[in-house]
């Protein structure tokens, strides 16, 4: 059973929300939040395995209510930002917080129920235009350079450059196509990279490559195939 919290600031939305996705066997509405701080305790408490974020919402917005939810927490919560707003305004920050991916309110039924499936079995919900929103949004805004992790180093030639196409916004397939891999190989590597990285999803990775520096925005080569 999937155990989902909506948060959001309208109940009639709330109440939308709830109705389709208690209708499906393997998924449950556990809890209702009206505004992000009331979003934040009742994620702690209940520990659900998706959240559904609203993006504006009194006192505390999703945004920060996600980034409160899940720093400095091993948490396996993971947040679907929902909102009825263009996206440009948002990613760069929402993914930061550690949200694993957008979904507009409008979204019909059955997108809904396979996107917030999709989130709690692990995959991201971020479609290669919104990753290199995120990597336009590096090039306006370089953040300060971390530095490279010292867990970088526990990774293997092919798990770097499976990193590295995760990072330019690469679906398992593409990078299958790049690397001369089978998707189930790739997709092997990938879960290695991030349980080495001790990242969420593969939405984290894309943050740390270009955070640390391990990527740089205008680095659009592909891996050469080793």
């Amino acid at each position: 059973m999937i155990r989902v919290l909506l948060a959001d600031d309208q109940a009639l939305v709330r109440e939308g929300f709830a109705m389709i996705l208690d209708a499906q066997d393997d998924l449950e509405v556990v809890g209702e939040a009206a505004d992000g701080g009331e979003a934040v305790a009742l994620g702690r408490e209940l520990e659900p395995d998706v959240v559904l974020m609203d993006v504006r919402m009194p006192s505390v917005d999703g945004i920060e209510a996600t980034r409160r939810l899940l720093d400095g927490t091993r948490s396996r919560t993971r947040v679907l930002i929902l909102t009825t707003f263009d996206l440009d305004e948002y990613v760069y920050e929402a993914l930061k917080a550690g949200a694993s991916g957008f979904l507009l309110k409008d979204v019909p039924r059955a997108q809904l129920v396979a996107a917030v499936r999709a989130i709690a079995a692990g995959d991201q919900l971020l479609s290669p235009s919104i990753t290199r929103k995120l990597i336009e949004e590096f090039v306006r805004r370089p953040p300060k350079r971390a530095g490279i992790p010292d867990a970088i180093q526990s990774l293997t030639e092919r798990e770097l450059d499976v990193l590295r196409l995760v990072a330019r916004g690469e679906s398992n397939a593409e990078i299958a196509k790049d690397l001369y891999l089978s998707e189930a190989t790739v997709k092997t590597h990938v879960g290695h990279v991030l349980q080495k990285l001790n990242l969420r999803d593969r939405v984290q990775a894309v943050v740390l490559a270009y955070e640390s520096g391990l990527l740089q925005p205008g680095d659009l080569t592909a891996s050469e195939p080793r």
